[in-house]
């Protein structure tokens, strides 16, 4: 049986027909409404390159059913900055060359903006703790770390 949900992302609102509210956030953002990211990575909600933030808070949308979010606002990685006028991250990020392949960036981008928002000068120690669990193929952990640490202590 189909179920409509409304689902607003990124300050738009959406009406969707799902015919399981279980399903995944990550498909509903990626197949229902076309959004190149967040990323399927694990499936698992293990390594973060699904991570969305849910009412403000970053959560892995893989694991994350549809019917959980309820009417609780969806923020996706084009929500953060534009090319024009980044978020404070990304520009950190790109000051830090930090993306390699970039296919995590999803994950460590909207994982370090929830907790900036959470502990806006967090230390050293509270960000690696905050990043803990992403994963990145390329090895290109330091340089994010090294651009979080950039805007926790500006």
């Amino acid at each position: 049986m189909t179920e409509a949900i409304t689902l607003t992302v990124n300050g738009a609102k959406h009406a969707l027909s799902v015919d399981d509210p279980q399903m995944p956030l990550l498909y509903a953002l990626r197949d229902e409404l076309g959004l190149d990211n967040p990323r399927f990575g694990c499936g698992l909600g293990q390594c973060g390159a699904c991570t969305v933030h849910v009412d403000g808070v970053a959560v892995r949308s893989c694991i994350t059913p549809l019917s959980a979010v309820g009417n609780a606002p969806v923020a996706t990685l084009a929500s953060l900055g534009t090319a024009e006028h980044p978020h404070p991250l990304q520009a950190a990020f790109m000051a830090e060359e930090a993306p390699y392949c970039g296919y995590c960036l999803n994950g460590w981008l909207m994982t370090a903006a929830a907790l900036i928002k959470q502990k806006p000068r967090a230390t050293e120690a509270e960000v690696r703790e905050g990043l803990t669990g992403l994963k990145c193929r390329c090895g290109a952990h330091m340089a994010m770390i090294r651009a979080v640490l950039r805007v926790t202590q500006a």
